[in-house]
């Protein structure tokens, strides 16, 4: 595997332990997320990129053609949780702690069964949703039978991503992230490709039905899935022979039959479920209940609810979910460094890297979700074209970003640090306090309810969980509320320059053209970053936070 920071011995060149005791975890953590990030924002702007060629040759039938296929992936995020049952991020955890203890072939033999038990879940749980899907239709979609075609055309992809899943939890487990972003990213282009080039013989050559177009586009998550899976079962051979010597030279394995890995395997992939399903637990909610609650309180057809719902449940949250996947990114980097620290009882470090984790946060995750909100415009109408409704509901839900990646990366340090109970319950406090929120909510503000009844109830459950982290882990806070407070006044400097360019722009040229759009948004976009990281730069936070590599770039700019 490719090493990760700190200097190694022969031996370990060749390896790449998990956690080095040279090594700054500091370090691991920058150089994984790296990875992932460049691995997740890639995937996701591929993945929303597609839209634009996509919408223009679903023509009029667009907006049923997206409701149809939001509906439908909302249902298979749940069950591609469920049938990975938590274990990649299981077995993640688990073999940096065996690792950190110098046990490497107790994890390789935890990571063989793991691939066992994933294998069976993909059959069984892609049987359930592809001869279920009439069920799953009447459940989630209000009966919509268009439903039923995309639910099973899902269900396929469900048999093979639990492999691919243990396979990138296995890699990371060794905080090894290249082959993790370098498949997630070559999944996106291979998925994207094979739904495009469906679409335009369905729709445009054959002027045939959208439904079977949309049909098509969730079968090509199967396509994604399969060269993913190709791409690392390459890498994991390439890298065969130096985990072979590794695993010779450790300790042997004691006491431990498949039954004890069947349980511990399981023990830890339970809340990994749960969190892990979290963001789809409020998406869902919303689905089945929107709807029904609108109802009750405006006078709309089928079609204008089901406009509304695209507008945040699919279109905005596909946009604000590239900025949420840096935290993905921190939270996958997060667990196994926190993990093998923890098996050391190493507190001080554990209580550094909590820091370390929380401050490179906010440092990506506050600019990313004000400068989203600072180009909805151009942004929503490059992607969608322009639509008022549309970008008022891409702005809040920008805001409501930082909430969800806070979400994401506290709860992944919970389980890191082995406090899955207490992680499971506060996610619960703050579901109910989504459900409880949600009817009154959309009384007040009708179609941005759910987003202002997901935003109490993450803003719940974030507060809860720091407040027994730094109970256990008593971190900085002094140091990391001086940071902050430079990252947010950095952040709006470069937000008010942003929207002031927008105001301008917008106020001579009008809304509606895409071109203009995409221009606007590619300066605004870079005009943000400049702000942004001239500020940090200057100012020397960036040092505080990534480390003293920072001054090779102030060198290069001639930033003093």
């Amino acid at each position: 595997m490719q090493v990760l920071g700190g200097n190694k011995s022969h031996d370990e060149e060749e390896v790449m332990p998990v956690m080095d005791l040279e090594s700054s975890s500091q370090d691991t953590m920058l150089k994984g997320s790296a990875w992932m990030t460049a691995g997740s924002i890639f995937s996701r702007i591929l993945g929303a990129i597609y839209i634009i060629p996509w919408m223009a040759w679903m023509g009029s039938d667009y907006p049923a053609a997206n409701a149809l296929f939001a509906k439908g992936y909302n249902i298979y995020s749940l069950f591609l949780i469920v049938s990975t049952a938590g274990i990649p991020g299981a077995i993640s955890k688990q073999i940096s702690h065996y690792n950190a203890l110098d046990e490497y072939s107790t994890g390789n033999k935890l990571f063989k069964h793991g691939l066992k038990i994933m294998t069976f879940m993909g059959v069984i749980f892609g049987a359930v949703m592809f001869f279920g899907a009439p069920v799953l239709a009447t459940l989630f979609t209000d009966g919509d039978p268009r439903s039923i075609p995309v639910i099973k055309s899902l269900a396929v992809a469900v048999l093979i991503i639990p492999i691919l899943s243990i396979l990138r939890g296995y890699l990371q487990g060794y905080s090894d992230m290249a082959p993790s972003a370098i498949s997630q990213f070559i999944e996106q282009i291979a998925r994207v490709i094979y739904m495009l080039v469906a679409t335009y013989l369905i729709m445009v050559v054959n002027k045939g039905s959208y439904i079977n177009a949309v049909v098509q586009s969730t079968f090509a998550a199967f396509i994604g899935a399969a060269v993913a899976i190709a791409i690392l079962v390459l890498a994991i051979l390439k890298k065969l022979p130096k985990l072979r010597r590794l695993s010779r030279s450790s300790k042997p394995v004691e006491n431990l039959n498949e039954r004890n890995f069947t349980r511990e395997i399981f023990e830890q992939a339970v809340p990994f479920i749960i969190l892990d399903a979290g963001i789809t637990f409020f998406n869902l909610f919303d689905q089945s209940t929107f709807n029904q609650f609108m109802r009750m309180f405006v006078n709309a057809t089928g079609a204008q609810l089901d406009n509304y719902y695209s507008l945040f449940g699919f279109q905005a949250n596909k946009l604000i979910m590239i900025i949420v996947s840096l935290s993905s990114a921190m939270a996958v980097t997060a667990v196994p460094i926190l993990s093998g620290l923890y098996s050391k009882g190493d507190k001080s470090k554990i209580e550094d890297q909590i820091s370390n984790t929380l401050e490179l946060f906010f440092f990506i995750m506050i600019p990313a979700s004000l400068g989203m909100y600072a180009v909805a415009q151009p942004l929503w109408t490059t992607f969608y074209r322009y639509d008022a409704l549309g970008v008022l509901m891409l702005q809040f839900s920008s805001v409501i970003s930082i909430l969800l990646g806070l979400f994401t990366v506290l709860s992944a340090v919970l389980q890191a640090l082995y406090r899955n109970k207490l992680a499971i319950k506060y996610f619960i406090y703050g579901f109910i306090v989504k459900v409880v929120t949600q009817l009154p909510m959309i009384g007040i503000f009708h179609e941005f309810g759910p987003l202002v009844a997901t935003s109490i109830g993450m803003a719940v459950v974030s507060w809860l969980m720091l407040r027994e982290l730094h109970l256990s882990y008593p971190f900085q806070t002094g140091r990391l509320s001086r940071r902050i407070s430079g990252i947010i006044l950095f952040s709006l400097i470069m937000f008010i320059s942003v929207m002031f360019v927008n105001w301008v722009v917008f106020h001579f040229v009008g809304n509606s053209d895409r071109i203009i759009s995409v221009v606007v948004l590619v300066l605004e976009a870079g005009l943000g970053g400049v702000i942004y990281g001239y500020l940090v730069l200057k100012t020397s936070l960036a040092d505080k936070i990534l480390g003293s590599k920072v001054e090779r770039i102030r060198r290069i700019f001639n930033i003093k």
